[in-house]
């Protein structure tokens, strides 16, 4: 008999990779334990290969570790084979329409969520006091994050908003909320009638924003709010909810 490998995602709170990486385990019906990074130290990462970058996400399945959200999920079959096939329309055919679509989340969607999150200071001090109270940080790191992230934040949105070439993030993320719908149409899944990859890369990008003010302006696009809440079921379904996966912090 298989023993099934643990498996153990190294991830900060409001990353929305490290989300679209929880939302593929959980399409997938995995059980995993969550270990929340510091942001500054990264201390709590384990051992990475020659060359890793030192950032989340990190998937640790057994003794394999592999970064980068999408080559994460592009190899999630693999890393997982229990549960749902997500990584084509077609077992073991490479589905080129979908790594196309998951590379425009990645960099379209996921850069626009920052600049919607950090935009307003009670929204910056908001995600500053988020990171601080799901981090490993002392009682004194912490106290700084909840002081100074929040102008750390506010920067960032002005970095990318310049590097980028836009002037207003909303804006931004209403352009690519309307090329989501213009693909969902009628469809019950991103890319069809069954779920992959891009709904769980799409599902995690909308989660990280969830406890902000800008969910609800989602949500209120019907299509957009019935194909949200149709991939949550199926998370819940294959999980049991929240309360099925570990946390460590």
């Amino acid at each position: 008999m298989t023993t099934t490998p643990s498996i153990t995602l190294y991830q900060f709170q409001l990353c929305p990779f490290c989300h679209k990486v929880r939302a593929a385990l959980d399409m997938k019906g995995a059980q995993y334990k969550r270990i929340e990074v510091a942001p500054g130290s990264k201390k709590e990462l384990p051992p990475l290969p020659e060359g890793a970058p030192r950032k989340v996400p990190v998937l640790q399945v057994g003794e394999e570790i592999i970064w980068d959200s999408t080559d994460i999920l592009m190899e999630i079959d693999r890393l997982v084979p229990q549960g749902a096939y997500l990584s084509s329309r077609e077992r073991d055919v490479r589905d080129e329409e979908l790594e196309l679509f998951e590379e425009w989340i990645d960099k379209e969607l996921m850069p626009a969520l920052p600049t919607v999150i950090y935009d307003t200071w009670p929204n910056a001090i908001k995600a500053a006091n988020i990171t601080a109270n799901e981090s490993n940080f002392g009682f004194f790191d912490r106290f700084k994050v909840k002081v100074g992230g929040s102008l750390i934040m506010k920067l960032i949105v002005k970095r990318i908003l310049k590097r980028e070439g836009r002037t207003d993030g909303h804006a931004w993320l209403a352009d690519c909320l309307d090329q989501i719908e213009e693909r969902l149409q009628d469809q019950s899944y991103a890319m069809g009638e069954i779920p992959t990859i891009a709904d769980a890369a799409l599902h995690g990008a909308f989660k990280c924003v969830e406890e902000f003010p800008i969910f609800e302006t989602m949500m209120a696009r019907p299509a957009l709010r019935d194909w949200y809440h149709r991939v949550q079921a199926l998370r819940d379904s294959t999980t049991g909810g929240d309360a099925a996966r570990g946390d460590a912090r």
